[in-house]
C-alpha cells in the first residue's frame, strides 16, 4: 500500500476531517435492509474518532434529480450509523453553507457529524470547484473511504483531494489491496471467472483480461454469444449474434497473449424460464432447437474445478448460470463452494465483485470465506477492464 497515502500518514488529532464514505444502502419501508456498507466504513470512522478528530462524515444518497428530496435524504439513516459506530452521530440537514459550518464549528475532538446528501447540489456530480470549496472550508483533512464511488470524478471523491490532504481510510486501503493483489502483482497462475448476461457489457473487461490473466472461464449467457460465434447452435437461449466478431476477436487476443478461455462442454437447458422447469443436461453441440441454456453442466463445472486447484489466484464477476431460480443456480454454488474450498485449504487468493456476484456469493452461503468481496459494482467492474480511477489515483503518493 505504499503507493497511496492512508490514515498511516495522517494526523488527524484535534483536526476536521471531511471523510466520504458509502452509505447508499438499500431501504425497504423506511428502513435499511442490508446495512453491509455502514458496517466496511466504521472501522475508519471509530480510528478518526478514536484518535481525537472530528469526523465530518460526506456520502451521496439515490439520485436526486433537482434538489433536496425528502426520500433521498440521510436523515434517515442517522440512526443505523449510530448503532453500528457505537457511538451519538448529529446530523446536518445540508453540507455546505452557514447550515454545516455551524454544526461543524461546536463538534468536540472524537465527535461524529453526517452531513446532508452531497448530491442535492449540482455542483457534487459536475464536481464544480467553488461547490468543491465550500466543502472544503468544513475541513483540515480528507478521507477517502468510499471505493464504490471511486470511480466518479466528484466534488466529493476527487476535488477534495485535489485542494485538502488526501488519504485512503481502512475500507479503501483494504480494497485496493485486495485488487492489486489480484491484478496488479498477482501470484500465478491467475484464473478469472466471468459470467453474466451479456457479452455488450464486458467487453473491455474481457479484453483487458485476456492480457492479464492465464486462464478465463466464461460462463452465463455470455458464454452463448462465444459459443455460438465458433458456430455451434445454442437454440432459443439468450444470444448477441451481432457482437459474434467481437467474440471471436477477444479468443483471438486470448491465444496471442496465451491465455486459455474455458467455455462450457455441456449445459443445463430448459423450455421455460422458471423455478422447477423440467430440464436436462445436454452436450453443447446438442442443444435441442426448443430449449435455451440457463445454467452450465457438471462436466463444466469439474473442468472449472480442475482450473481452480491449479491456480494461486481467483478474480471472479458474474454468475455462471441463472443462479436466482432453482436448480439454474447448481453450478454457481458448487463452483464458488470448490473456490472457498482452496481459499481455506490452499491459500488460494480470491477476489470477487459486482452486485449480482456477490448476491451468487451469498446464495451459495461463501462470501465470508472468499478472500475479499467488493461491494462496489461500477468501480470494481472499471478497476477490471483496466480503466483508472479517479477517486484512487488522486490518493497515490
Amino acid at each position: 500500500m505504499s503507493a497511496f497515502k492512508t490514515l498511516d500518514d495522517a494526523a488527524v488529532a484535534g483536526k476536521r476531517v471531511l471523510t466520504r464514505v458509502d452509505l447508499n444502502v438499500p431501504m425497504e419501508g423506511g428502513a435499511v435492509s442490508d446495512d453491509t456498507r455502514i458496517r466496511a466504513v466504521v472501522p475508519t470512522i471509530r480510528e478518526i474518532a478514536d484518535k481525537g478528530g472530528k469526523v465530518i462524515l460526506l456520502a451521496h444518497f439515490g439520485r436526486p434529480k433537482d434538489g433536496p428530496e425528502a426520500k433521498y435524504s440521510l436523515q434517515q439513516i442517522v440512526g443505523d450509523v449510530a448503532a453500528r459506530v457505537g457511538r451519538p452521530v448529529a446530523f446536518a440537514p445540508d453540507c455546505v453553507g452557514a447550515v454545516a459550518e455551524a454544526a461543524v464549528a461546536g463538534m468536540k475532538d472524537g465527535d461524529v457529524l453526517l452531513l446532508e446528501n452531497t448530491r442535492f447540489h449540482k455542483g457534487e456530480e459536475k464536481n464544480d470547484p467553488a461547490f468543491t470549496a465550500a466543502l472544503a472550508k468544513l475541513g483540515d483533512l480528507y478521507v477517502n473511504d468510499a471505493f464504490a464511488t471511486a470511480h466518479r470524478a466528484h466534488a466529493s471523491t476527487e476535488g477534495l483531494a485535489r485542494v485538502l490532504p488526501a488519504y485512503a481510510g481502512r475500507c479503501m486501503q483494504q480494497e485496493i489491496e485486495a485488487l492489486e493483489s489480484a491484478l496488479g502483482k498477482p501470484q500465478r497462475p491467475v484464473l478469472a471467472v466471468v459470467g453474466g448476461a451479456k457479452v455488450s457489457s464486458k467487453i473491455d473487461l474481457l479484453e483487458n483480461l485476456v492480457t492479464k490473466v492465464d486462464i478465463l472461464v466464461i460462463g452465463g449467457g455470455m458464454a452463448n454469444t462465444f459459443l455460438a460465434a465458433q458456430g455451434t447452435d445454442v437454440g432459443k437461449s439468450l444470444c448477441e449474434h451481432d457482437l459474434a466478431d467481437t467474440a471471436r476477436r477477444i479468443i483471438t487476443k486470448a491465444r496471442q497473449a496465451r491465455c486459455e478461455i474455458v467455455l462450457p462442454v455441456d449445459a443445463v437447458v430448459a423450455r421455460a424460464f422458471k423455478a422447477g422447469a423440467e430440464s436436462e443436461i445436454v452436450p453443447v453441440d446438442r442443444i435441442p432447437s426448443d430449449a435455451m441454456i440457463l445454467d452450465v453442466g457438471p462436466k463444466t463445472v469439474a473442468t472449472i474445478a480442475n482450473r481452480i486447484d491449479g491456480a494461486r489466484t481467483l478474480v471472479w464477476n458474474g454468475p455462471l448460470g441463472a443462479f436466482e431460480i432453482e436448480p439454474f443456480d447448481r453450478a454457481t454454488v458448487a463452483a464458488a463452494k470448490h473456490a472457498a474450498g482452496r481459499t481455506k485449504s490452499a491459500g488460494l487468493l480470491t477476489v470477487a465483485g459486482g452486485g449480482d456476484t456477490v448476491a451468487a456469493l451469498n446464495h451459495a452461503g461463501v462470501a465470508g470465506d472468499f478472500t475479499y468481496v467488493s461491494t462496489a459494482g461500477g468501480a470494481f467492474l472499471e478497476w477490471l477492464e483496466g480503466k483508472p480511477l479517479p477517486g484512487v489515483e488522486i490518493l497515490r503518493k
